[in-house]
């Protein structure tokens, strides 16, 4: 057989299947369901036997529960209420403060901001304090860029840790010839 008879009974196959789909499912959905099967004789007389009793205890008032139920209090109270300014969600107790470091350099104002979180960074004040403690990790300390920053110590210690800004080296050709 040729690959072109396999691909061409490939798409009557599949038009076939894909055929008046979703008529054959509408019909399937609408048939009745089928009935259960018949309960064994024993069965069915055991549950017929406790209907009435079960019935009985849905129906009648239990004292007892009552009394349960009314000795319950809940007491709850609501959280801290979120205040929303043009589609930010800011909490009201949140601080902010002015960053340290902005890019001057930006036609567009994609990097600038006007105030951060406390205990957040922007991005240039993360890669500054990056490259600072990779440069002078004797004055740029832990504890230092956490005073700096308003960060709380073991954040620092995180991104000290897991972030590594990178090293770019560049060496350049010593002879023409050799390239």
């Amino acid at each position: 057989r040729r690959s072109s008879d396999l691909s061409m009974g490939g798409l009557v196959i599949r038009a076939l299947r894909n055929f008046n789909v979703e008529n054959r499912a509408h019909r399937l959905v609408g048939r009745e369901k089928p009935a259960a099967a018949p309960l064994h004789p024993a069965a069915a007389q055991e549950i017929q036997s406790h209907v009435p009793e079960v019935r009985e205890k849905i129906y009648k008032k239990d004292d007892n529960l009552l009394s349960l139920l009314k000795e319950v209090y809940v007491d709850s109270t609501d959280p801290a209420p979120v205040q929303v300014r043009q589609g930010h969600v800011t909490r009201s107790h949140e601080e902010r403060r002015r960053p340290k470091l902005t890019f001057k350099q930006d036609p567009f104002n994609i990097l600038s901001v006007e105030n951060v979180p406390k205990g957040k960074l922007s991005i240039i004040e993360a890669l500054t304090a990056l490259n600072n403690h990779k440069h002078h990790p004797d004055t740029w300390t832990a504890q230092k860029i956490a005073e700096e920053y308003s960060l709380e110590l073991k954040d620092v210690k995180s991104l000290l840790d897991f972030f590594i800004p990178f090293n770019i080296k560049v060496i350049p050709p010593t002879d023409r010839k050799s390239v």
